[in-house]
Order: structure tokens, then C-alpha cells, then sequence
């Protein structure tokens, strides 16, 4: 009682909502309702793709759209805890938006010479593991294929099963809904997979997971700070003006829905 803590789970637009204790996580004291408010989601996956790097073995990370709000919660971790990140991104302005956060590997997916920029960062970092949003279209190719490319060049003879260091990368987002093509040139030591957070969650357990959800209590206006630039209302949620707004994906703009108002 007294307290105030996120939650997730369905029905949470509600003015009201039942929930169970387990699916709480209780705030800071001083810890507005408004930068409670995307404590779950974004935080615990940008978490989780640490922890799965972690677990799998992986020493370097790979993410696409980085310039996105869990990206950029990312590249934080990921300075703070001494990790090697190659941030992808389409666009100038989020190339200098990163590297003004302190990104030291960025690359441009829309730039000719994005084939060899991410080659060359990967035989730097020795990333294995990547985390795409993107979901169709050839990125996830382009990715396996630049890795194979790093990993080949410590071969000792050419097989042609390709390289034996295995690459992972994991689809967690469908800003293209396309088909996923690959360009099988990669050799036979990969996987493509889906990313979900909960599913990650259960493989990494419990202790784990406790200490992820107590760092993002500690660092939620810090590492995991999310920034709105629109407030709506439930009613607003409903207006077109609005849909047509939260429904572009685009890079910095979030909405933050208060039910009270």
C-alpha cells in the first residue's frame, strides 16, 4: 500500500486494473507514475538481449533500427557494462544521434558502403549475435553474411561448409512485413529465430531475471528513461489524428497514454 509500481499485463489502458503482485515491479520512492510508465517492455528486452548474448556465449552485439527508444536504452547498457554494440540505423540525423550518445560502432543500412562498414565492425568487435526489429526484407542476410565473411578470415582451408563459428540472430519486430529473404551464403553454422520477451525471460530465470527488474527500478530515469512527445487522454486515444500518430513507428516520437485525464 502506499507504493507505486508499474505493471504489465493485458487491460493495463484501464482506469482500473487487478493485477497479480508477480507481475509488479515496484518504483523507486520519488518515481513519477510518467517514468514508471515504460518500465516493462523496452527496458527488460534490451536487458534480455544482454543477458541472451551472455548466455549463449556471444561477446559483441549486433541491433538494427537502433536509433529506436529500446535501441537507444541499449547502446547505454551497453556503455555502461563494457559491452561492443554495432548500431544499425537508415538515416544521417541517427547516425549523429547515437555517436552524440557515445555509440562507438555505427553503420548506415541506406549507405553503399554499409556492406564492408558492418564487415569491418564485426572483425573489430567479433560480434556472433544480432537482434533485428526489421524482420523482412534481406537484413538478416546482409548480417549472417557479413559475419561469415569476419569469421572466414581466420579460417586455416577453405571448406565448403563455410566457417565453423556459429552466428545467431534473433527477429524480434516486424517493421517490414514482408518476406524474410536469405541469400545463402553463410555457410551452415547460423539460426534465425523469434525473440520474445517472455520466452527469453523463461530461459534465463529466475535469479537473473530479478536482478534485471531491480536495475531497471534503480536506473528508470537514467539507462531506461523514456522520453514522450505526445500526452493522450483514453478518449484521444480514439481520434484519428491521434491513430494516425502512434501508428507511424517512427523514431522519436512516443506516445504516453494517461487514463486519468
Amino acid at each position: 500500500m502506499g507504493k507505486t509500481v508499474a505493471v504489465i499485463g493485458g487491460g493495463t489502458y484501464r482506469q482500473y486494473l487487478s493485477a497479480n503482485v508477480q507481475s509488479c515491479l515496484v518504483l523507486k520512492e520519488g518515481t513519477t507514475a510518467k517514468e514508471g510508465a515504460s518500465s516493462f517492455v523496452n527496458p527488460l528486452t534490451a536487458l534480455a538481449m544482454v543477458e541472451t548474448m551472455r548466455a549463449e556465449g556471444h561477446k559483441a552485439i549486433i541491433h538494427a533500427a537502433a536509433a529506436s527508444n529500446l535501441g537507444q536504452m541499449l547502446n547505454r547498457i551497453c556503455i555502461a557494462d563494457g559491452i561492443d554494440l554495432i548500431n544499425i540505423v537508415r538515416k544521417p540525423e541517427q547516425e549523429t544521434l547515437l555517436r552524440d550518445m557515445g555509440a562507438k560502432y555505427v553503420v548506415n543500412s541506406s549507405s553503399e558502403s554499409f556492406l564492408a562498414d558492418l564487415t569491418a565492425a564485426i572483425i573489430e568487435t567479433g560480434a556472433t549475435i544480432a537482434f533485428d526489429p526489421i524482420g523482412g526484407g534481406q537484413l538478416t542476410s546482409d548480417i549472417l553474411n557479413c559475419m561469415e565473411v569476419a569469421a572466414a578470415r581466420d579460417m586455416k582451408e577453405h571448406s565448403v561448409y563455410g566457417s565453423d563459428t556459429f552466428k545467431q540472430v534473433y527477429i524480434y519486430g516486424a517493421l517490414d512485413r514482408g518476406p524474410i529473404t536469405l541469400n545463402r551464403n553463410f555457410g551452415f553454422a547460423w539460426a534465425v529465430s523469434g525473440f520474445l520477451l517472455f520466452n527469453a525471460l523463461g530461459k534465463l530465470g529466475t535469479k537473473t531475471v530479478m536482478a534485471m527488474r531491480q536495475r531497471v527500478a534503480d536506473e528508470i530515469t537514467t539507462t531506461f528513461a523514456s522520453h514522450y512527445t505526445h500526452e493522450v487522454s483514453l478518449a484521444e486515444v480514439l481520434q484519428l489524428q491521434s491513430m494516425a500518430g502512434y501508428s507511424k513507428q517512427a523514431t522519436g516520437e512516443k506516445y504516453l497514454i494517461k487514463p486519468q485525464a
